[in-house]
């Protein structure tokens, strides 16, 4: 992952979540625990995946993430995501989080990691994954 702050980056991939930052996710110091910002990136990589393997998923594992920006509650949060590759029955997909003052100004990026889903079927048990485009 690279860390450096570059203003001319763009989110990559597809919006699969949005939300604000409310204050039921803030420290005392009104910035959004780091622990709410990945429980929405895996939440979005769910998303993503169960999309994508037309069915019920599970996390399998999460990547290292590093906080480029404190979030501020009220920050309007976008989770995109992408397919990085695909196997049997799992998908790898990389986690964008950016954050945008909810007055549109300033949209930068907050962190990035890749999680690994894997499609399961009603009964918890690990199922093949129908061929997607």
């Amino acid at each position: 992952m690279n860390h450096e702050i570059d203003n001319n980056l763009q989110p990559e991939g597809e919006l699969s979540l949005l939300l604000p930052a409310g204050s039921d996710a803030t420290n005392m110091f009104g910035d959004v625990f780091g622990g709410w910002v990945s429980a929405k990136m895996v939440q979005a990589s769910e998303i993503y995946a169960a999309k994508l393997s037309k069915g019920r998923v599970s996390t399998v594992s999460i990547g290292q993430m590093a906080f480029m920006s404190p979030v501020r509650e009220g920050t309007v949060m976008s989770f995109y995501t992408k397919l990085i590759e695909s196997g049997r029955s799992s998908l790898r997909v990389s986690v964008e989080a950016w954050g945008c003052c909810p007055d549109g100004s300033e949209l930068r990026k907050v962190t990035e990691t890749e999680c690994v889903q894997v499609a399961i079927d009603g009964h918890g048990h690990i199922r093949d994954i129908a061929a997607f485009d």
